[in-house]
This record gives C-alpha cells, structure tokens and sequence, in this order.
C-alpha cells in the first residue's frame, strides 16, 4: 500500500493512524482504556467472556457509545493482541550469542502467553502487520543477526520456534483446565495402576517399559517444554553450522537451479513415497496381512481377557481360603 490512508480500520486503529473521535463530554472514553478493559475480562473470564456490552458495562458506558471508538469485536480481539505484546524485549547480547538470546526470546513470549492463554484462542488470519507483532518478529530476528541464515531462513527459524511457543502453552492451559474442571479428571495414580494390568508387551511392547516402571503419567524429571525447545535449538544450531560451511539453504532446488528445465528433486520424492503408499494400500496382500493382525489382535485381547478373569477368581479363591483357616483357628480356640 501506498497511503496509510488504504489500511483497513483494525489496523489503522492498531497503527494509531485512524481518525479518532471528540471526547465524551462528561467522562473520558478511549480506546486505550476500552481495549485495556477487555484485556481485564478475558484474564480474569476467558476470551469467550469478552463482548462489546461486557466491556461497556466495564467501564460504565452504554455498548453503542464504544463503537464510536472500537468498530466491531474483531477490531478490539486485535487492540487486544496489541496491548499484550506491547513490552520490551530482553537486550541484544554483546558479543552476539544467538542460540541464547533466541532461547530468551522463545521463553519471553512463553511467559507473555502464560499470563494471557486467551490470546493463544484467537485464530490466526494472516500474516502480522500490526506494529507489535512486528516488533516481536523484529525481536526474534535480531537473536539471529550473527548467524550465516539469509533473511528467509530467519523468518522460517522464527515461525518454527513460535509455533513451539504456542503449542506448549496451549498444552499446558489445556490441562490445566481439565485439571480444575468441575467434572473432575480421573485419579491418575489409579489410572496408571490400572494401565499396568492393562497394557502388556505384546499389543504395546515400546509402551509397555514406561508403563510398568511408572513414568507414564508420572511427574518425572524432564521440564518437557524446555526439554523441547533445546532440541530444537540442537537442530538449528547443526543447520547453522552446515550453512556457515558454504552448504545451500535446505529447501533450495539446486538442480533445478543449474538446469530450469528439470523436474525438482522434491517433488520426485514427494511423488514417488506417495505413489509408494498408494500401491501397498492397494495390495491385496497387503489387505489380508492387516486383517490377519487385526484377528490376531482380537484373539489376543480375549485371551488377555480371560487371563484376568482367570487371576480375579484366583485372588478370590486365596481369599476364601484364608477366611476359612481364620474361621477354623477362631473355631478351635472356642
């Protein structure tokens, strides 16, 4: 775009370049405290809790008197986005340390996410082009300025590691709410007592060792997250490398490159594991193998089944059998 002038409203509004309207007369009203107000609702209630008569009232104003400020929801859900990400980033480091600093800023917007998990609910429709969301790309850029990336590459590295961002805190917002829901989630030391009779190593011979020892559904040791995140950086840090050693940037076509004509090299492996796939789903060999393991499957669980019907009558029949002897010592004493 050419002119300020040809930005669509929300972002004319987030750009502090759209016409304002004159104060109310008797009580200041402003976007900044209309957009701070739902910021308010949507900690405290959630984003569903978040309307335009909600934040009105709020703010002791009629809902029409803040569409002389705010156009429609979609306008404050952006304002919204706004205001959370506008903060300060932590510094450059002098000398430059990327892997570090792009650690301080993943874990930064982390906690930003944490402290307002109803941004993470808002759907993403495009790009950013909103001033803050830009210094945010702008900030997640700057860790990578020493590093050998060209400027497509960064912003591949910041798309990689904020959709990280995102999933993590998602995860962790998710079960803490089915953790405080008021259906209540099921014991999970009973559950994991129960997976132990339940899962065995035929049907589940990689599980079955995570099970039995106890570390599925366990606390453990590994901050997942930040387990997660240093792999990630493992990876880029080896790419980073490559790249510095003269290598070309993963997704380059080089062939195609030096011979326009060609067929991408990508796009023959793509081709050829699909075309691969498709002609074992259609075998009949293929078909009939399946079948047969998933008969086998059944059998197997039946007989698993019977196995613990089995065992119950067994635990039964010793417990019967030591109520008795207790029966007939209790009876001799008399």
């Amino acid at each position: 775009m050419s002119d300020v002038s040809e930005l669509p409203h929300r972002l004319a509004l987030a750009w502090g370049v759209a016409e304002r309207p004159e104060r109310a007369p008797k009580r200041e009203l402003s976007i900044e405290r209309i957009v701070e107000a739902a910021v308010e609702i949507a900690d405290t209630d959630g984003l569903a809790a978040v309307s335009m008569a909600k934040v009105a009232q709020s703010l002791g104003f009629t809902t029409m008197s803040l569409y002389r400020y705010v156009t429609s929801k979609d306008d404050l859900l952006l304002l919204m986005q706004e205001a959370v990400l506008d903060v300060e980033y932590p510094p450059a480091h002098d000398p430059a340390d990327w892997r570090a600093e792009l650690r301080e800023w993943v874990q930064f917007t982390m906690e930003l996410f944490r402290a307002h998990t109803w941004y993470l609910s808002i759907p993403v429709t495009g790009a950013p082009f909103t001033p803050n969301n830009l210094r945010a790309a702008d900030a997640g850029l700057r860790a990578l300025r020493s590093t050998p990336l060209d400027e497509e590459e960064k912003m591949s590295v910041i798309l990689l590691t904020s959709g990280y961002t995102k999933s993590a805190v998602q995860l962790e917002a998710d079960l803490a709410r089915a953790e405080h829901s008021p259906d209540g989630v099921p014991d999970e030391a009973a559950v994991v007592a129960a997976l132990r009779t339940l899962v065995d190593d035929v049907r589940f011979p990689n599980l079955y060792p995570l099970v039995d020892s106890g570390a599925y559904g366990g606390e453990g040791q590994i901050d997942d997250t930040a387990w997660g995140l240093e792999r990630i950086l493992d990876g880029l840090e080896s790419y980073v490398g490559v790249r510095a050693a003269g290598a070309p940037g993963a997704g380059r076509d080089v062939r195609s490159e030096q011979d326009p004509g060609g067929t991408e090299p990508d796009e023959e492996a793509d081709d050829a594991g699909h075309d691969q796939v498709s002609a074992h789903a259609r075998d009949p060999r293929v078909k009939r193998a399946a079948l047969q393991r998933r008969d086998a499957e059944r059998r197997l669980r039946e007989a698993q089944k019977s196995v613990r019907e089995l065992e119950r009558s067994l635990r039964d029949a010793r417990r019967a059998e030591r109520d008795a002897v207790r029966a007939a010592v209790e009876k001799s004493r008399d």
